[in-house]
């Protein structure tokens, strides 16, 4: 059984997989509320699904990019179940689970979420045997600088605000906006793309791993 665990932005995800099927899977979004809400969510989801940690045979967790301090939290209590346990641990770009959820289609994708200080993280996928595969490091950018930067039909999912949505959809011939629902960061993908790492052997150094940040213009604020 593996417990995946994404808290990259306001949205915070758990799921539990074990390789045939979610059997749970739980997200909300918090107000800043990471630190008191993690935990006891995830007790109760394991709780509900008639699982104790003894249970678990690995633990998967996003690794951003996303807020400099909820992405802490979430890797704080991952390590803590692993290191307690001796679970192994595999970190995935949250940007490459949201992709994980999109249709194929014959089009470019720009997956997104929110960066803080009105500013977007980006990441660019393109369909490479069957599956989204991604283009280059993903790179904070504006609204404005992400609509102008698609000249061509690409498929856009991901944390977008009325706001977002309003100013993409201006450009209909070019941008398609996948829906709400499709635009939710699913940690049940997540739990896949880290089992299928973790069947081939490829976990990571527990002590060593360490989130996504991107490079922005003025410093990170500590918390």
């Amino acid at each position: 059984m593996l417990l995946a665990v994404d808290t990259s932005t306001q949205w915070i995800g758990l799921a539990l997989y074990d390789g045939v099927q979610v059997i749970s899977e739980l997200v909300w979004q918090t107000q800043s509320h990471h630190t008191v809400e993690l935990a006891p969510a995830v007790e109760g989801l394991l709780q509900r699904a008639g699982i104790q940690t003894r249970d678990l045979s690995a633990l998967g967790v996003a690794l951003g990019p996303g807020s400099f301090t909820s992405l802490r939290i979430g890797l704080a209590v991952v390590k803590g179940l692993s290191l307690a346990m001796r679970l192994p641990v595999v970190g995935i770009p949250s940007l490459d689970a949201l992709a994980a959820a999109q249709p194929v289609v014959k089009m470019p994708l720009a997956a997104v979420l929110q960066a803080g200080r009105k500013r977007l993280a980006v990441g660019w996928y393109d369909v490479e045997g069957g599956h989204w595969k991604p283009q280059g490091e993903a790179k904070v950018t504006t609204l404005d600088e992400l609509s102008s930067s698609i000249h061509s039909p690409t498929l856009v999912a991901g944390e977008l605000g009325e706001l977002e949505r309003q100013v993409l959809g201006r450009k209909r011939k070019n941008v398609v906006l996948a829906s709400p629902a499709q635009s939710l960061r699913r940690p049940s993908f997540l739990a896949e793309l880290a089992w299928e790492r973790w069947q081939a052997g490829k976990v990571d150094e527990v002590v060593s791993l360490a989130p996504i940040y991107l490079h922005v213009a003025d410093p990170i604020p500590e918390p």
